[in-house]
C-alpha cells in the first residue's frame, strides 16, 4: 500500500474494500478495484458518507 494509509488490522483490508464497494453501489457511484482518482469530490464524499451512515446504524442496532 502506498501513502500514509495503514490499516490498524491488516487482515480487515478485504472486508473494508467490500464494504466500500457496497456503499458506492448503494449511492450509485461506479468504483473499480484499485485507483479511483477520476472520482469527483462529491462522489467520493457520498461513498464515505454512506459508509459512516451504515457504521452508525450498525452500532445503534448493536446497542438494542
Amino acid at each position: 500500500m502506498t501513502g500514509s494509509n495503514k490499516a490498524v488490522v491488516p487482515s480487515a483490508r478485504e472486508a473494508l474494500n467490500k464494504f466500500k464497494m457496497e456503499a458506492a453501489n448503494e449511492v450509485g457511484v461506479n468504483l473499480k478495484e484499485g485507483y479511483n482518482g477520476n472520482l469527483t469530490s462529491k462522489e467520493a464524499g457520498s461513498v464515505g458518507g454512506q459508509m459512516v451512515k451504515k457504521m452508525i446504524e450498525a452500532y445503534e442496532n448493536g446497542m438494542k
